[in-house]
């Protein structure tokens, strides 16, 4: 089965009820992330959840199998969360549907969330057409359709937005629906909202509990470093732990730009000029105005060969090594202040070669 983003956009889509197997792709690895975790709450028994790295399940397909018909550390469910880049998922998820027709017995649900694929990868050729699996893709939002899922948020939480309070939530979270469902949970607490007992929710409260802007928070730390300019990233970490910046909020804001690169890239094709991009299609691709000059300036700079004579761009091998930062610092929390500044440190260096 497929579904599509704007399906859950509005909610859980009916059809995601009855799979076992869940493979979301796209270059927007936050919504394909918040459809996954919507699949989780949504299971009757989630149990214990089992995160497995695509290059491992690549590297030994029999794993996810394994691991799928395991019992739990305590005896009770499981589920399986894979993160993977492009089709490392393809030939375990053959293995696990080949030994379940063969009798192997029943196995925990696996969400997949791939980077770097596409509804067209072989894996999703692979899951499309059964009635025990769901494929999305998750293309980059625009303001009004993550402005429309925050509405959503609200009234499941009880909240009653008013004005342009969805839209300037969403602007906070940097079109993140993981971030902007942070921000409703916080602002339903802070205004004790209940689906029961619906409550207004005005500026002023989410001013009162709002996280930094994008632009005054994530905005500038991004620009320095995938814009190569070394001589201010350091500054910039400081400023972000000065500010209180989650270092996985500071990924995620990575990751959004570089999969919106990847979308313009795209939509530009070969030896496409970002110069010939229309006022339409900047609105389409979430060009702002502000942020225009620094979105060129990059895209010329990671749409180079990764090196001389290579077809791969540098933007080719950025998504795969953001995607293991964001993993690295979920599972190094202690931590992560100081992998994430090593790290923004090496990209940085790394765009600003000529």
């Amino acid at each position: 089965m497929k579904a599509t983003q704007k399906d859950f956009l509005r909610g859980l889509p009916a059809s995601a009820r009855n799979a076992r197997i869940f493979f979301f792709c796209g270059p927007d690895e936050a919504g394909a992330s918040a459809a996954a975790a919507r699949v989780v709450a949504a299971l009757p028994d989630p149990g214990e959840r089992i995160e497995l790295a695509g290059a491992d399940v690549r590297r030994d397909p029999a794993l996810l199998g394994d691991e799928a018909r395991s019992a739990s550390l305590f005896g009770g469910n499981r589920h399986i969360w894979v993160r993977a880049s492009g089709d490392d998922a393809h030939d375990a998820l053959q293995i696990l549907i080949e030994t379940s027709a063969a009798g192997a017995g029943e196995a925990a649900p696996v969400i997949v969330v791939a980077t770097s694929a596409t509804d067209k990868s072989r894996t999703a050729k692979l899951l499309e057409k059964r009635d025990d699996a769901l494929v999305a893709m998750f293309h980059p939002p625009d303001l009004s359709a993550v402005a429309q899922a925050v509405r959503a948020m609200a009234d499941a939480a009880g909240l009653r937005l008013g004005g342009d309070l969805a839209e300037r939530i969403a602007r906070a979270a940097g079109l993140d629906v993981r971030l902007a469902q942070s921000e409703i949970d916080k602002l339903a607490l802070y205004c004790d909202a209940d689906p029961q007992a619906p409550r207004p929710a005005t500026p002023e409260d989410h001013a009162a509990i709002g996280a930094a802007t994008e632009e005054d928070g994530f905005a500038p730390l991004v620009n320095a470093v995938l814009s190569g300019e070394t001589a201010r990233i350091g500054g910039e970490i400081r400023r972000m732990r000065e500010l209180g910046l989650n270092p996985v909020g500071v990924a995620l804001a990575l990751e959004r730009r570089a999969a919106q690169l990847a979308q313009i890239a795209a939509y530009l094709g070969p030896g496409g000029q970002f110069e010939r991009i229309d006022k339409g299609a900047e609105m389409r691709l979430g060009i702002f105005f502000k942020e225009r000059r620094h979105i060129e300036a990059q895209f010329k700079r990671w749409t180079q060969p990764a090196a001389r004579g290579a077809r791969e761009t540098r933007l080719d091998r950025l998504i795969p090594r953001l995607t293991a930062l964001h993993r690295n610092l979920i599972f190094n929390s202690q931590a992560a202040e100081l992998l994430l500044a090593q790290e923004l440190a090496e990209i940085g260096r790394y765009a600003a070669r000529r």
